[in-house]
């Protein structure tokens, strides 16, 4: 058996190759469990990397087909599939390399195989050829992520019936694309396949979508992609899937019973969210605790209750998302090397790539209602934004949530163009504890759409310029 490490990750997902990474720099000796080929997990390999190209090529093609020609230029697109998903793959690839560089140039040990917790401070590593061996170390760091969950009776072939993962290579567009869950990853896929042609269903249990994001942007992006061409069918649950010569018949009923119908489609994506993944770890053989959603329990160290065990990113509470785990495993590297790391889950910024883009951080006015907090409210339109306006992309609006005695900012919502990229100095002055006030005597450039968010904090105290 080799010499023992101070830590050895499983996983090496945002959260766990990050974690390595700033292990290393801190001078702690680091081994790395993967059981793909390649590093990066879900979100580089079949996750927030390619999607991202398919969103991003699919906007370029619908805007060359339809927005071109009132700026002038003249344009007929053609659809090759086959290069546009090489272009993804292509994408991909780029990512998991540099991750790869990465981990040569930090001196991290990388094991490629499944990593089964043997008890505190021992992993055994299967290969794919079944080949075993044990490494030891100070510490694990559980960043095994999360996978998709499934409904009932419904089997996931990754053909005609696929989860985000079959979503991103149909080989041919789905004539009738049925998207079962209106929550991100339907919306975004969802959209990409309209835009390259699919007649696009999207059904919600709920009678809203976007679960758990601000009513008042639910409602409002519910319009636009409606304008788009997606059709909603909400406050309606899938019975079943049958399969057929001629494609899938999808079974529905309202959430709360009634009179069933059927839907004739081409292809069917699950999306109604993620679970963590930890099959195959042997959590209970060396007793570490999951919650009744078999989240891993950690305490504020991301200690589980077996010393020396540690979990970060998708398998414990807090939203799954890449960014959370990667601050979780900066966080839990730092704590291990004797510093004091931490990470602010108040300040954990949301976004939905679609175009619009949709981005959030802190609070929504629902739960800021639910908690009795006194809020004052500035919201300002694209609509009256300079570079909006002449670059045409109108749609959606900025909204400053802040305490109503102490004007400290308590969430921010946008959706608008570069939505994504607007949302980090929000951010910024949330964890700074910054106010509506300080935002809006902040010096933004002209024109840009950032001016927008200064704008809507100078409407918290209802003295917008421009509106």
């Amino acid at each position: 058996m080799a010499d023992p490490y101070d830590l050895i990750v499983i996983g090496s997902g945002p959260g766990g190759y990050v974690c390595a990474i700033r292990a290393s720099q801190l001078g702690l000796k680091t081994a790395i469990v993967e059981k793909r080929a390649t590093f990066g997990g879900t979100c580089l390999n079949v996750g927030c990397i390619p999607s991202k190209a398919l969103l991003h090529a699919s906007e370029l093609y619908e805007e060359a087909g339809h927005g071109f020609g009132r700026m002038g230029i003249k344009a007929s697109p053609e659809l090759d599939l086959k290069r546009m998903l090489a272009f993804k793959d292509e994408g991909v690839k780029g990512n998991v390399d540099g991750v790869a560089f990465l981990v040569k140039k930090n001196k991290i040990d990388a094991f490629h195989g499944t990593g089964r917790i043997l008890k505190a401070g021992r992993v055994e590593v299967t290969a794919q050829g079944g080949e075993k061996q044990v490494i030891e170390a100070r510490a694990i760091v559980i960043a095994t992520g999360s996978d998709v969950a499934r409904l009932p009776g419904i089997e996931i072939d990754e053909q005609q019936i696929v989860s985000s993962t079959g979503a991103l290579s149909f080989p041919t567009v789905p004539e009738r694309l049925f998207v079962v869950g209106a929550g991100v990853i339907g919306l975004e896929l969802g959209s990409v396949w309209r835009r390259l042609g699919s007649s696009v269903t999207v059904v919600e249990f709920l009678d809203r979508i976007l679960p758990g994001m601000d009513g008042d942007v639910a409602k409002t992006l519910e319009r636009i992609y409606s304008k788009q061409g997606l059709t909603f069918r909400l406050g309606t649950k899938v019975v079943g899937v049958q399969r057929g010569e001629g494609g899938l018949e999808v079974a529905l009923e309202p959430s709360q019973g009634g009179t069933q119908d059927r839907v004739d489609v081409d292809a069917v994506l699950v999306s109604i969210g993620r679970v963590p993944f930890t099959d195959g770890l042997g959590l209970d053989d060396v007793g570490v605790v999951r919650d009744a959603k078999g989240r891993i329990t950690v305490n504020g160290q991301f200690e589980t209750n077996v010393t020396g065990i540690y979990a970060i990113g998708d398998v414990i509470a807090g939203p799954m998302l890449a960014h959370k785990a990667e601050d979780e495993g900066v966080a839990v590297a730092e704590i291990l090397a004797g510093q004091a790391g931490h990470v602010n889950h108040d300040v954990i910024p949301n976004v939905i790539y679609t175009s619009p883009e949709v981005a959030s951080v802190g609070k929504t006015e629902e739960e800021l209602k639910a908690a009795g907090v006194g809020y004052n409210v500035g919201k300002f339109p694209f609509l009256a934004n300079g570079r909006a306006k002449v670059n045409k992309t109108t749609d959606g609006f900025v909204k400053v949530l802040a305490d109503a005695v102490t004007d400290r900012i308590l969430g921010v919502h946008i959706i608008g163009a570069n939505a994504s990229e607007l949302i980090a100095e929000a951010a910024v002055i949330m964890e700074f504890g910054g106010s509506a006030e300080d935002l809006a005597r902040t010096c933004h450039a002209h024109p840009t759409l950032s001016e927008a968010v200064k704008e809507a904090a100078l409407s918290v105290a209802k003295r917008a310029i421009h509106m």
